[in-house]
């Protein structure tokens, strides 16, 4: 069985055997810093732990993370080994899609380079042992502004990346893998009733007229509340999508779950799984911060490490920050923005450039400086993410779910 259905399916399982729902969590691995506390949070809960990757993140480009999919699937094994962690972890592509890496949108891409740039990408995850691929062709830049993609047409070339997936897998003898469907976001998504009934139908009806009846999605992204700017997840709306997939054989998956208010209540609604990302990067440069300050007070820590300097300044160079810019904001230098934006910009921002060369150097020495003082810097950065992924461990009622995985 592919493994995100079997540890699916042992959840069900447990429930039936235990009358408590679980909801499989789901980590974004924006640095190496979350790829260790991912694991050593898995280990400590006695429970799996599942990496859903964007091609901005991981890719044959080596993506904002400098990790190609082999890479990050060796980096994966060697820091499930530094820590003993024996159980199971899923390693997936979040929104494999068109124009969803921001390279193909930024340079305009024609339909027929975005759509061979995915593929590509989707070859090297099997190749590199990827368990899932999140296949999202919900956005297309060719369409004029304000116009939403056609359902029909998202259904269409979900299947046709599913097909060449496949086919790629097959020819090169690789292992089943499983899909994801959809999206939560409003440009082409599964933002309605009727849309996503229509996607449901139109998406059975491709997969076998393409030759794949057998092949079916085992996570459909739905609109349950939570983006990147709110933090309440509709329960009600999930319960109501949950029953529409399960006749298929289907979970829903929640992203955004970020800083959610009530994560206890995706079990009871049903959720399959629920992917959280950016609020790690915000644990990860609040720790910094935290380190800077006591390196600030401490005259023998000496040259300074100008950390948070070092990522004002990085962060402003890439220019990824403008993506977020909302209202009168838009146009806006970041450094004209107020000083609560500017801190929340850098802060969401940060995970695009951890491996930025003079933020590595001012990382290395405020370390160095702290480490000199007894503080163990490092620890302090992995135990305040990991602090944030156990309230998701516990809320989705998994901890000790490995005892009953193979």
């Amino acid at each position: 069985m592919k493994k995100t259905e079997h540890i699916l399916e042992v959840m069900e399982q447990r429930k039936a055997a235990t009358g408590v729902p679980m909801t499989l969590f789901a980590a974004c691995p924006n640095s190496l810093s979350v790829i260790k506390a991912s694991f050593r949070a898995a280990k400590r809960n006695n429970a799996p732990i599942y990496f859903a990757t964007t091609l901005n993140q991981v890719d044959n480009d080596g993506g904002y993370t400098g990790m190609t999919q082999a890479e990050f699937t060796k980096i994966l094994a060697r820091e499930a080994a530094a820590v003993n962690y024996t159980g199971p972890y899923v390693v997936a592509i979040d929104h494999g899609g068109p124009w969803l890496k921001d390279k193909q949108t930024l340079e305009r891409y024609t339909l027929e380079q975005a759509m061979d740039g995915v593929k590509k990408s989707y070859e090297a995850a099997i190749l590199a042992g990827y368990d899932l691929i999140h296949v999202d062709p919900t956005v297309d830049i060719t369409l004029p502004k304000g116009e939403i993609i056609n359902i029909h047409v998202v259904a269409k070339r979900t299947v046709e990346l599913i097909k060449h997936a496949e086919d790629f897998r097959k020819a090169h003898n690789m292992p089943p893998i499983s899909y994801e469907v959809g999206t939560e976001e409003v440009h082409g998504g599964l933002a309605d009733d009727k849309t996503f009934d229509t996607f449901l139908t139109d998406l059975k009806a491709g997969l076998a007229e393409a030759g794949m009846p057998e092949i079916w999605p085992i996570f459909i992204v739905g609109k349950v509340g939570t983006d990147l700017h709110t933090t309440l997840f509709d329960a009600d709306v999930a319960r109501k999508l949950t029953s529409k997939v399960r006749p298929y054989g289907s979970y829903i998956k929640g992203h955004y779950s970020d800083d959610v208010d009530n994560p206890q209540d995706y079990p009871t609604s049903g959720m399959g799984a629920a992917n959280v990302g950016p609020e790690f990067t915000m644990c990860e440069y609040k720790a910094l911060m935290e380190l800077e300050q006591i390196e600030l007070a401490n005259p023998a820590c000496s040259p300074k490490s100008g950390m948070s300097q070092a990522l004002l300044n990085a962060v402003h160079d890439s220019g990824r920050w403008k993506k977020w810019l909302r209202g009168e904001e838009v146009g806006k230098d970041l450094l004209e923005c107020s000083k609560e934006r500017q801190e929340w910009l850098v802060q969401t921002c940060c995970r695009y450039i951890w491996q930025n060369p003079e933020v590595l150097k001012a990382r290395e020495v405020l370390y160095a400086n702290l480490e000199k003082q007894g503080i163990h810097a490092e620890e302090v950065v992995l135990m305040r993410i990991e602090h944030n992924m156990d309230k998701y461990y516990y809320a989705f009622n998994i901890v000790n779910l490995n005892d009953y995985l193979k």
